[in-house]
């Protein structure tokens, strides 16, 4: 049996991949270089995951990698290139971000419940103005996206006593944590009873713009907006809108359609608008954490095991969190 080959499409700070030592032969790509090594490669993984190389580079036909892996949630990047490649795996980052980011969405909630902004710009003053602010408990949140990160933030929502709509993308009548999952098609109607929309959707040809005018209009003038799903789900120009005509209170964007913001961009100027630069899930030692995921998933192609986290190239997801199939 000849040597597994292993592409890294590298981004820095490089993967830590000791424990191939004498298992498997590594190589290096870059964008410029990716596209003639993918032919000679047994796996790719996609360190640089921010990177539309491999979607771009991917071989219409020919020799190429029986299994990609992405450390990240969402396959985007990689779709629908590979969606045809049915003798290519493609696996994710399923289950290490989903605490780091429901944590991030706690924080940004109640920073804009408790208005942590007004009262750093008012200590940057040197002015005492006491305010009253909202409470979190009995206010109702609508969370789009129902896989293990939409879950995770439910969870933590439902623990300060918000009550959590859960929407996925087939209703399900049944949910033992929050009674029931509503489709995508009930959305609309959510969202007009929501304090908090939060989105952590998968990205699909169905979800890109589906926060635009019409929705924003459908939501309370008390509502708050948060995006930590992709930034393609938000027609961005619309959310503006909606903030400067004062149709919702306030929003939270961790992912734009385009990275890094351009400096020149209106959202950096927007009252009532929290940027931080697709940060939410990164946590110390996220990436020692992505490697050992990756490592841990290697072991198991060696031995010929199912790969976990294997992804629907056709739903651009991991429908569910049991193994698939083994490359």
């Amino acid at each position: 049996m000849s040597e597994t080959c292993v592409l890294v499409l590298d981004a820095e700070p490089l993967p830590r991949l000791d424990r191939l030592a004498g298992r498997a032969r590594v190589v290096h790509a870059d964008e410029h270089t990716l596209a003639g090594q993918l032919p000679g490669a047994d796996v790719l993984l996609v360190w640089d995951f921010l990177s539309d190389a491999v979607r771009e580079a991917w071989p219409g036909e020919g020799p190429r990698p029986r299994w990609v892996h992405t450390p990240s949630a969402g396959v985007d990047r990689l779709l629908p290139a590979l969606a045809d490649s049915d003798e290519t795996v493609i696996t994710n980052a399923r289950g290490v971000f989903d605490r780091p980011i429901a944590e991030y969405v706690l924080g940004l909630v109640l920073a804009m419940a408790k208005d942590f902004r007004g009262t750093w710009e008012l200590q940057r003053q040197r002015r005492w103005r006491h305010r009253e602010t909202f409470r979190v408990g009995g206010t109702r949140a609508t969370v789009v996206g129902s896989g293990p990160i939409g879950r995770e933030i439910g969870r933590t929502l439902l623990a300060l006593g918000v009550t959590v709509d859960l929407v996925g993308r087939t209703a399900r009548e049944t949910d033992a944590e929050f009674g029931r999952v509503h489709a995508t098609g009930e959305l609309p109607s959510l969202v007009g009873q929501a304090d908090w929309v939060v989105c952590v959707a998968p990205l699909t040809s169905e979800s890109a713009g589906m926060f635009d005018a019409g929705m924003f209009a459908r939501m309370k003038p008390e509502a708050h907006f948060v995006n930590v799903g992709r930034g393609q789900h938000v027609v961005e120009d619309d959310l503006v809108d909606a903030l400067l005509e004062h149709r919702i209170k306030g929003a939270a964007l961790d992912v734009f359609a385009e990275e890094p913001l351009p400096a020149d961009s209106r959202l950096w100027d927007v009252p009532g608008l929290l940027i931080s630069p697709h940060m939410s899930g990164d946590t110390a030692g996220w990436r020692d954490d992505l490697c050992e995921q990756f490592l841990d998933n290697f072991d198991r192609w060696e031995k010929g095991e199912p790969l976990l986290n294997v992804v629907d190239k056709k739903l651009g997801y991991v429908p569910t969190a049991t193994p698939g199939p083994t490359p």
